[in-house]
């Protein structure tokens, strides 16, 4: 239990640092005020991007032994990245379990460390959105799309930008 009271504090803290100091790029609340672990973020599509005024909502849910595990990130809204699996959830390295990659891609250093905040995950999620890394993907098909067809893809990601404004 002290685990868990010790995230619910750094959390509210996050919390309360983003009200006071919004980022430019995105929003974060919570799902609902009774629960801590559970966060509703719109990020806001990058500009000079594919991504560029299209408004992509997830849910970030936290778990208990937080900051030592990190989050799982998952996109409510339609996305079309090689780095986010088809379900919406998103792949990149700061939101893999920490120390040594079992398949070897990636160092200790690119994974989760206990020093990362809501911002600074959000943060590698906007980047990401500006370059995905086909290298990994979580998205094979869109990955394939982005290296082979990049009109496919720059179709596919202006619709679901489009759709995103209206949904707003």
């Amino acid at each position: 239990m002290a685990g868990k009271t010790q995230a619910s504090l750094l959390l509210q803290k996050q919390l309360r640092d983003l009200m006071k100091n919004p980022v430019d790029g995105f929003s974060a609340g919570l799902v609902k005020d009774d629960n801590i672990f559970e966060w509703s973020v719109t990020i806001i599509g990058p500009p000079d991007t594919l991504y560029d005024g299209g408004y992509f909502n997830a849910i970030m849910t936290f778990p208990a032994n937080y900051p030592n595990s990190p989050p799982t990130v998952k996109f409510t809204s339609e996305m079309w990245h090689p780095n986010v699996y088809p379900d919406g959830r998103v792949c990149i390295s700061i939101l893999h379990a920490p120390g040594d990659d079992p398949n070897g891609y990636e160092l200790a250093s690119e994974r989760w460390m206990p020093v990362h905040t809501v911002e600074s995950i959000v943060l590698s999620i906007i980047s990401m959105l500006s370059s995905p890394n086909d290298e990994s993907p979580a998205n094979v098909e869109a990955a394939k799309e982005w290296r082979d067809k990049r009109d496919d893809f720059k179709k596919k990601v202006s619709r679901i930008v489009r759709r995103s404004q209206e949904d707003f």
